[in-house]
């Protein structure tokens, strides 16, 4: 009789510790999936960087500027014209209440409302002399 005590509460204590170490396992799963979200589980702003001037390197150094701004910058290059004095932000779809993003990380720009669902992005940045710092930007 005693020793059959001692089996039951061998396995009591055994299914405790299998369980504990379960609801510890999945819970830490869970921990680890919401600090890493699932792309598409929220909307990113999606651009295109142009550069507009003629001063090397800028389309590549503001696409480093919005991606830690945390801006999807999808193709950056040059423009067709490189004579901008100023720079524009073509909204190609959506609202622009993502413009101030933008704006922040580039320093300036004004906006101009040019939708193209063809292009499968947010915006593109035509970047102009007014957010060029003076002298070439390629290393």
């Amino acid at each position: 009789m005693e020793l059959t005590r001692w089996w039951i509460l061998g396995g009591v204590a055994l299914l405790l510790v299998l369980g504990g170490t379960g609801v510890w396992w999945l819970n830490s799963r869970g921990a680890m999936a919401s600090r890493y979200p699932i792309p598409g589980e929220e909307h990113h702003v999606v651009v295109e960087v142009l550069n507009g001037t003629t001063v090397g390197g800028l389309a590549r150094t503001m696409t480093a500027r919005l991606r830690r701004a945390g801006i999807d910058v999808v193709f950056f290059g040059d423009a067709s014209e490189n004579t901008h004095d100023s720079t524009s932000i073509l909204i190609r779809r959506g609202d622009s209440s993502f413009v101030h993003l933008i704006r922040d990380a580039i320093g300036g720009g004004r906006v101009v409302m040019q939708p193209d669902e063809r292009l499968l992005l947010d915006a593109t940045v035509v970047l102009g002399l007014d957010v060029a710092p003076g002298g070439d930007l390629d290393p």
